[in-house]
This record gives structure tokens, sequence and C-alpha cells, in this order.
């Protein structure tokens, strides 16, 4: 950014795209002003800007940005503790009255974005927690503009092809914070429309649905499936010497490739270390 942009931000007032702090090693203060920004609730399709290093009253703290702040500031975007990824860019603005490190944050193509499960939003100049209605509106802009296959409607298949089960015990849990799940009274379509596994306008699971949490991903997905081969010399006309193959969800898939790998392809040996002392090696 240019330097006569950044001071131009330094004279508005908070609002729904800017906010300012003093502090540098607030995270969790950080990461949910991005998760907000990237959600842009009142739909500006322009950028928000955090601003470190400045006073509520616009003026400097005095900070000096370090690369590591920067270095750190960077790190939000793959952390993984905000999904789907933020795309930010990070600047430093110098003065002699001191800096500022500016996080810009451009609005999300695939709302409603999480922070720790939690869908961020501001309201005018204040960070809140979306509510059902609210998070409502940021699902049906994603649909809107859905261009992934991922996200694609599985028309073929229908809300009993899915283990219900699974996605309320497992996967549900893990994916959203448990006190916004219990404040959560949607049925379970909606539920799963938050989380890109169904498709409300047509009242269908989507691909990634349908991959995740289906009773039998194959029959609608046909190379839905893993497979393990070995194979007794390294030509393409080698003998197959073993064969598996895993068809089942994403979730189940999982575990069992994990289970499979351990305890059939794993091997360990004991190799003595000293005389009293031997360790563990793996091939």
């Amino acid at each position: 950014m240019r330097g006569t942009e950044i001071t131009k931000l330094l004279n508005l007032e908070e609002s729904d795209r800017v906010e300012r702090t003093v502090s540098t090693s607030n995270t969790e203060k950080f990461s949910e002003a991005v998760c907000a920004f990237a959600n842009d609730m009142p739909h500006h399709r322009k950028p928000g800007y955090l601003l470190i290093g400045v006073k509520d009253d616009g003026t400097l703290s005095g900070l000096k940005v370090t690369d590591m702040l920067l270095k750190n500031l960077g790190s939000l975007r793959s952390e993984g503790n905000i999904l789907p990824p933020p795309v930010i860019k990070i600047d430093k603005y110098s003065t002699e009255e001191g800096d500022v490190a500016v996080v810009e944050v451009e609005p999300s193509n695939f709302p409603p974005v999480r922070y720790k499960g939690k869908v961020w939003i501001r309201v005018g100049p204040r960070k809140t927690i979306a509510n059902e209605a609210e998070e409502r509106i940021l699902i049906e802009r994603r649909q809107a503009g859905v261009t992934t296959f991922d996200a694609y409607a599985m028309s073929a298949a229908d809300l009993n092809d899915l283990d219900i089960d699974l996605f309320n015990y497992h996967y549900l849990p893990k994916a959203i914070d448990s006190e916004v799940l219990s404040k959560d009274t949607r049925d379970i379509s909606e539920k799963m429309a938050a989380l890109r596994l169904y498709d409300t306008k047509i009242g269908v699971p989507t691909v990634a649905g349908v991959l995740l949490l289906g009773k039998n991903p194959e029959h609608f997905l046909p190379g839905a499936y893993v497979q393990y081969v070995r194979f007794g010399g390294l030509g393409r006309e080698a003998n197959i010497l073993r064969e598996v193959k895993f068809s089942s969800n994403l979730i189940i898939m999982l575990k069992e490739l994990d289970n499979f790998v351990h305890n059939s392809l794993v091997e360990r040996k004991p190799v003595p270390v000293s005389v009293l002392r031997e360790k563990q090696v793996l091939n």
C-alpha cells in the first residue's frame, strides 16, 4: 500500500472495515478481526484493515515493527485456526511518530469463515459472533458463487445416503466450537450446509458431504476409493503380490488406512544401542 492510503486509514474512525489496536501479541484478537473482515458481513466486497500500533484516536503508539511481528501476522492465514484460509497482505508503514503494521484482508469467496469453530463478523465498529440468521446469509452468498467441485450438489443423493450419527457425534464436535453447538437449534441439513456438506437450495448433499459422510460414496462417485498395491518388481510386467482396496467415507477410510499402515506395512525391530538399552527401528 502507498503511504497516502495508509494515512487515510489512520484518519478514519473504526468501522466495519477498519480496526485499530496497540497490542502486538494478542493473536486471539488479531485472528478474530481477520475472520470478521474475511466474512464481510456488510457485503462491501472491499478489503478490511487491521492497524497495529495505532491508538483509538488514530494517533500512533510509537511501535517499532519487527520482522518477527510481521512473520507472526503472516502466520494467521496458515496456522489452520481460520478456515477456509483467508487472503491477507501484510505491510509496514514508518513515520517519525512510529511504525504501523497493516493487515489487509480480502473478502472470502467461500463464507462463512470460522476461527476455532466460531463465525466472527463485524457489526459497525465492533466484532461479534454471527447468529443463525447472519450465518444463513453468509451461506447463501457462498452458494451463489460456488465453483469448486467439492461444493457441487450431488443431485442423485439425499440425506438418507449420509451417516447422520457420524456427523453429529464425530465430525461436528471437532469442526464447531462446543459453546456454539450448544446454542445451535437448526435442523441437520442447515448444520451441514454451514460446513459446505449440503446444498439447501436443491435439498441434496454436496460432493464433499458424500465423500466425507456417505454410507456408500463409491455408488455416486466410482473413483471414491483408495487402493494399495504391492508389486514383485519395478517394471510394469511385475506380478502383483498384494492388493487391498479401501472403500468407505473419508472419516472411516482414513482411520482404516492408519491402522493398515501401522499394522501391515510398518516393520519394527529392536537394535542394541548399549549393553542395557535398545531402540526400535522402522523400515
